[in-house]
């Protein structure tokens, strides 16, 4: 089957080349004409001219259920699981399990966490350069939960194995008393005064909210660049990009500012971040977590989920988070959320499939990494079977068009002027003007296609891999802070993790190793739908394949080191 994702190779724009550029994407007349051929050049022609047939999916094509959402996972099994013996070789980080050991032994308390923790973001924005992982914080918001935490404990009396946990939030999800810029300039000038389910899940089992995380500017970019807020940095090393959108949420993890945060995936942006940083990131089947609260930017590709230290932490995030709500009809349909044996330490029966070309489409130190851990996985039990995938690039596109005009169109009733966003949002937004109300039905109809292909696939398997990223993070040049266009990285970062919101199929990212500079390499499994416990224990098992790297910049918050 030939591999049809092309490999573009395109000048990295920014400073005043960006400024001229969109300067001339948004003048009537010739603005038309220079988004055309943009549109072009990243293979629209192409798109527009595949014949699609069939039904209309305006959002992913999920398959039917035997049975429904019942009982929450039980407090007992979470408890159990963080007993679990597994202990990643290399760097340890500061997990759940350790939070929870620490309160119930008595050697700090939550109390104390949240002051190391406030004197950490304090430090951290003042280093050179400024690490920036949150827009919005507050000490002593994050001191009075953390009082109230400490008290519960004393009185024998924890809401959960979250309570007193760091947990840092993306801000695009609503959380009380504090506003939700969705990384903008302009947007968020009152604090919300409802929270987003997900958020009250996890407030309601006692985690420390610490504040709303930074973020690339309404999502549409996977950097973490933010010419408002500034550049969320990668604690593997600051001179270098965290990935996003959730690049604070990645970024507050990696750092050692909690072992748990919440992030969304409109196209990798759980993914990305949580790979270029050395973590864990779960995009969890669409609907399984509530979106309500969060900013209706790409309704039909978005997901909120799990950033987490291990995968441990991730399955905890994930447990908490996930379930039917009644405020969000996509989530109404899902099965019972599994997490039991996830801790196991076998891949028995597990089928994985490699599509070879895709697969290899990465740089040598990125494949050569995957494909270590690949053979371990292959080592724990699994079978790995060489599969065929037609269509990618359709995929691509059908996703890259549904993304881009469904964010445009949230913006419209904002009443934003142009000039208040950041240069590379203006392109994006120029862009998505340029599609057409047939582009995005065309969209639809292949998308239709696509989801019933992937699911015929996962008929024979429980998994695809790849890697996350076909690149390391790259680093951050001077003029990029003000905005960029790098066409060629976005298509390095994105390869391999846009079809899984295209479908809504669940996916995680995992660590792989290390390149020659020291920076994270993940490794993706794209799932079947609704079966996040079988990724999670994936990815639990690959914890005793690769050797664990400290992050340069890492704060010890349960000794205060």
């Amino acid at each position: 089957m030939a591999y049809d994702i092309p490999s573009m190779q395109m000048p990295r724009i920014a400073g005043k080349a960006l400024r001229a550029l969109v300067k001339a994407v948004e003048t009537p007349g010739l603005g038309h004409a220079v988004r055309v051929q943009m549109l072009s050049n990243l293979g629209f022609d192409v798109f527009r001219n595949t014949p699609a047939h069939g039904s209309i999916a305006f959002g992913p094509a999920l398959p039917s259920l035997d049975r429904q959402a019942s009982a929450p996972v039980s407090p007992s099994l979470l408890e159990s699981m963080l007993q679990s013996d597994v202990h990643e070789s290399g760097f340890r980080f500061e997990t759940v399990a350790d939070y929870r050991r620490a309160y119930l032994d008595g050697a700090t308390t939550p109390t104390q966490v949240a002051e190391r923790l406030a004197d950490a973001i304090a430090q951290s924005d003042q280093s050179d350069p400024p690490l920036r992982v949150f827009i919005t914080f507050r000490r002593e918001d994050l001191v009075r939960q953390a009082e109230q935490s400490t008290r519960r404990y004393a009185e024998g009396r924890p809401l959960s194995v979250l309570d007193g946990v760091p947990v840092a939030v993306k801000d695009e999800v609503d959380m009380l008393g504090y506003p939700t810029t969705v990384g903008t300039r302009r947007l968020g000038k009152e604090a919300a005064c409802q929270e987003a389910t997900a958020v009250a899940r996890l407030r309601a089992a006692g985690a420390l909210l610490i504040g709303k995380a930074n973020m690339h500017e309404l999502g549409i970019g996977v950097t973490g660049i933010n010419p408002h807020h500034g550049a969320a940095r990668n604690p593997y090393d600051r001179s270098c990009i965290t990935g996003g959108s959730s690049s604070g949420s990645a970024a507050a993890v990696a750092a050692g500012m909690g072992p748990l945060a919440l992030g969304a995936d409109g196209g990798g942006s759980i993914r990305i971040p949580a790979s270029l940083c050395g973590l864990v990131g779960l995009k969890p089947t669409f609907g399984r977590i509530s979106e309500k609260g969060a900013a209706p930017l790409c309704w039909s590709v978005a997901h909120l989920g799990p950033i987490g230290a291990t995968a441990m932490d991730a399955t905890i995030g994930y447990a908490l988070m996930a379930g039917k709500d009644e405020a969000d009809i996509f989530s109404l349909r899902q099965p019972e959320v599994e997490v039991e044996g996830i801790q196991e330490q076998n891949l028995e029966g597990y089928k994985l499939g490699v599509f070879r070309p895709w697969f290899e489409d990465a740089d040598p130190q990125v494949l050569s990494a995957c494909e270590r851990t690949l053979k371990g996985l292959t080592e724990r039990g699994a079978s790995v079977v060489e599969i065929d995938i037609e269509g990618l690039n359709l995929a691509r596109l059908a996703h890259l068009v549904t993304i881009v005009a469904e964010m445009a169109a949230s913006q419209q009733a904002q009443g934003v002027q142009k000039s208040q966003y950041g240069l590379d949002t203006r392109l994006n937004f120029a862009l998505g003007q340029a599609l057409t109300a047939s582009d995005y039905v065309h969209a639809q109809r292949h998308r239709a296609a696509i989801c019933d292909y992937f699911s015929r696939i996962f008929e024979h398997l429980d998994g695809i891999v790849t890697p996350t990223t076909a690149c390391t993070a790259p680093i951050i040049h001077e003029d990029a802070l003000s905005g960029e266009s790098n066409l060629t990285l976005l298509g390095k970062l994105m390869r391999f993790v846009a079809v899984a919101n295209l479908t809504g199929l669940p996916a995680i990212t995992f660590p792989a190793g290390y390149d020659e500079q020291g920076m994270p390499i993940g490794l993706h499994v794209l799932g079947r739908a609704w079966q996040e416990h079988r990724l999670l224990r994936i990815a639990h098992v690959s914890e005793r394949l690769v050797e664990r790297r400290s992050p340069r910049t890492y704060y010890r918050l349960l000794d205060g080191r």
